[in-house]
């Protein structure tokens, strides 16, 4: 049992997406609940959040509040009103909004700390610096570049921010052996592989990437690897046009959603996340490093505080696919340099990302907020 007093923790989640973001709020809760806290989860029908969250055992309940409206206003109103709570956590623009305005109706209502996740600028404008600096007691970031910008950028007080890293499960995302997971999920054996784990998001880069990988297998010194393609989202259509129009479906895998990325990784010879907007610390990137890989990625967001250049790791230019794919051959072709870079991935990951690190600290902050119960009215 956590020696802390256990709290009743509430986050919000208006998104009806599935990413990152949504995966660090469930795989939080569940370690919150672990350690004897009370945790529920306010979402919209409809949302993939809402199904996921029973697999994680996270209590969730629905209400329409998908959007900012009225009836959104009103259920968020009566469930804060109905349950006693310490602290509520908000993840997206819309639930962010729906939780202030409701908490300013309430004679005494909960702290509320806004989890920013990505990079993408805030709104530099009178009602949003009230919503994260006022209506909010506390801002929490998952990379120091994006608690910087709020402050440099925003102009937000220093000591109401704080950078708490995202986390993975080190016991589970470890390197496998390749062969006999490419065998698993009926993989050719025949060519080294390049894969990425990401939603089919633009800025993901994934078009770079296929660019990227029509440059490799143009080269004749290039080799003939194959590219596997783990997620869906709403690129997926344009994404096998792509590939259809530049010849390549014979050496691409589109392998779509999967639940577990973790044979798939173990399956890979390199990982690339050519993203070129709005990350915070991608999960997918930190689970690759886990399982050993050698990483090519860009320094955007709060990338570069998990990957060292040429040490862990090489960073391109975003939206720039022949560098992307000078990168990859450097991996691919030199043998010494991919075991390097993926053995200093390891022990990057072993020592930096496991999940009881971001537990402990936002249960730190969190036991923190709950003891100053009140919101500033407007």
């Amino acid at each position: 049992m956590n020696a802390m007093s256990p709290l009743r923790i509430l986050h919000t989640e208006a998104s009806l997406g599935w990413g990152g973001q949504e995966i660090r709020l469930l795989s939080e809760s569940k370690a919150m609940l672990e350690r004897g806290h009370a945790v529920h989860l306010l979402c919209p029908p409809n949302s993939r959040i809402s199904t996921e969250a029973k697999r994680y055992g996270v209590p969730t309940t629905i209400a329409p509040m998908g959007r900012k409206n009225i009836s959104g206003l009103f259920a968020v109103r009566s469930w804060l009103a109905t349950h006693p709570t310490d602290v509520v956590i908000t993840h997206s623009s819309t639930d962010s909004w729906l939780v202030a305005l409701a908490s300013q109706t309430l004679a005494k209502p909960a702290p509320i700390v806004r989890l920013r996740h990505i990079s993408t600028p805030v709104p530099d404008n009178a009602p949003t610096r009230w919503l994260y600096t006022r209506a909010s007691r506390h801002i929490v970031t998952t990379g120091v570049a994006i608690r910087n910008r709020l402050i440099q950028v925003n102009r937000y007080p220093a000591i109401q921010i704080t950078s708490i890293p995202t986390g993975i499960d080190l016991d589970r995302f470890t390197p496998g052996d390749r062969h006999l997971a490419r065998q698993r999920l009926h993989l050719p054996d025949d060519a080294p592989i390049i894969g990425i784990v990401a939603t089919l998001r633009s800025w993901k880069g994934h078009s770079f990437l296929l660019e990227a990988f029509k440059n490799i297998l143009n080269d004749p010194d290039g080799g003939k690897p194959r590219l596997v393609i783990v997620g869906d989202g709403p690129q997926q259509e344009n994404l096998h046009r792509q590939a259809l129009e530049i010849n390549l479906q014979e050496r691409i895998h589109f392998a779509g959603y999967q639940r577990d990325p973790l044979p798939w990784l173990q399956a890979m010879d390199v990982f690339s996340l050519p993203s070129y907007g709005n990350e915070g610390v991608p999960q997918a990137l930190m689970q690759a490093m886990a399982c050993g890989l050698p990483v090519v990625s860009t320094p955007v967001g709060s990338i570069p505080e998990i990957i060292t250049p040429e040490h862990d790791g090489l960073l391109v230019r975003p939206k720039d696919s022949l560098d992307l794919a000078t990168a990859l051959k450097r991996v691919l072709h030199d043998n010494t340099l991919g075991k390097n870079l993926g053995i200093c991935a390891l022990q990057t990951a072993r020592q930096r990302f496991d999940i009881d690190h971001m537990t402990s600290a936002m249960e730190e902050l969190l036991s923190r907020m709950a003891q100053t119960n009140t919101v500033a009215k407007v």
